[in-house]
């Protein structure tokens, strides 16, 4: 990689491209373009390092390196070997490939994953005589391929595993919200990172430490061991030293009102022992409490939730995963909750049981898709006006979700 400017794509969940482009866009990214859980933009080596160390909503940041056209294993298998794959790594290093297809000619991502290995041994193997190997778990270069019919795309991962695994997270509760996803529910939701942010259901306490990131400009890598461009041949120590510093140095003592509240001592136990992590419990507060207990803060302000959906009833002592009855009743009881204890709030629910939020008996304003793990879920916004008992809603809003 040289110093100037070159193209990378940011990749991200469902629903939260929008978010990204504008995390890159305020970071300087240039040329920026929105695709279907990606951005790609343009900047230079200290950019992605920068990328790397401050999106929060990225999956992880990839550099194309090639591309070729291929209508068969063969020509896939020679393009892959034509890439000067010793400008990127040694015969002695360890590399891992994923693939992703969409081409007729071709169904099965393992195999081709397969042929491209094979084609880098084969080349190293032909001019030096010794190989590289695959390594599973922490390989020196990870190789992403993506398949478009005939058109194939070869990037390396700057990131060197997914972004969403900040180095925060202690011993999880079941069924932890990623923290990617988190992230965007909270920039999503509009918060000015500065009026009180609740979570009465905060499990592991994800949601709410994204939040604290956000407020103190807290970057999100700040946490993380390493990031795979430290293991490629043209990285800059010192550049990223003066990068990674500098964006630390801009981390301020701001310090909103953070409550959480879970009815399950175990998982409240083991969200503050991630808060504690983190460094955040002088900025976090967590309470053994129900939300319908849960004491709203004097000034109104933002409230975010992803209640169970109906697999998760269990830990949170509400009942069995298939009792309708009992995922009825929660969200009637988080609809009452929110109407009779906080108004004057705006409320956002995450939630795959489309059935079970019409309990809430409250109009959303706005609805967006997203996806938490492989559950395809809405993300409903709601206005709680003192004395509304069902709101009207606003007029339709431009690139709304359909359901």
């Amino acid at each position: 990689m040289e110093n100037g400017s070159f193209r990378m794509i940011a990749q991200t969940l469902h629903g939260l491209e929008d978010v990204l482009r504008t995390e890159l866009v305020k970071l300087g990214a240039r040329d920026t373009e929105r695709h279907n859980r990606a951005v790609s933009f343009t900047g230079d080596l200290g950019f992605l390092y920068k990328a790397n160390f401050m999106l929060r909503t990225a999956v992880r940041v990839l550099v194309p390196i090639a591309s070729f056209q291929a209508r068969n294993a063969e020509e896939f298998y020679m393009g892959v070997k034509r890439i000067r794959w010793d400008a990127h790594m040694t015969n002695t290093d360890t590399f891992l490939i994923k693939c992703n297809l969409n081409a007729r000619w071709a169904d099965n991502s393992q195999f081709l994953a397969l042929k491209a290995k094979d084609a880098i041994v084969d080349r190293f193997r032909e001019k030096t005589g010794r190989r590289p190997s695959v390594y599973l778990h922490d390989p020196t270069l990870r190789i992403h391929i993506h398949v478009v019919n005939e058109h194939c795309t070869v990037s390396l991962d700057s990131s060197g595993g997914s972004l969403h695994e900040r180095g925060y997270r202690q011993d999880t509760n079941a069924a932890p919200l990623n923290e990617v996803l988190a992230a965007g529910m909270v920039l999503l939701s509009g918060w000015d990172r500065q009026m009180p942010l609740v979570d009465p259901m905060c499990g592991s306490g994800t949601l709410l430490i994204e939040a604290a990131l956000l407020a103190a400009n807290i970057p999100p890598g700040y946490y993380r061991a390493k990031f795979g461009f430290e293991l490629w041949p043209d990285f800059d120590e010192d550049l990223w030293e003066k990068i990674r510093g500098a964006m630390i140095d801009r981390i301020t003592d701001a310090s909103p009102v953070l409550i959480g509240g879970d009815i399950n001592r175990t998982t409240l136990r083991k969200a503050q022992d991630t808060v504690r992590a983190a460094k955040l419990e002088d900025a976090i507060t967590l309470r053994h409490s129900a939300f319908a207990d849960l004491e709203a803060p004097e000034n109104p302000g933002m409230l975010i939730m992803n209640p169970p959906y109906g697999e998760r009833m269990d830990q949170h002592g509400i009942g069995r995963a298939s009792d309708d009855e009992e995922i009825d009743a929660l969200y009637t009881m988080i609809g009452d909750t929110l109407k009779h204890r906080w108004s004057g709030w705006t409320a956002w629910v995450l939630t795959s049981n489309l059935d079970a939020a019409k309990r809430i008996r409250l109009t959303p304003g706005k609805r967006v898709q997203l996806f938490n793990g492989p559950l395809d879920c809405r993300y409903f916004r709601y206005d709680l006006y003192a004395g509304s008992r069902r709101l009207t809603p606003p007029p339709a809003q431009e690139g709304k979700a359909k359901d």
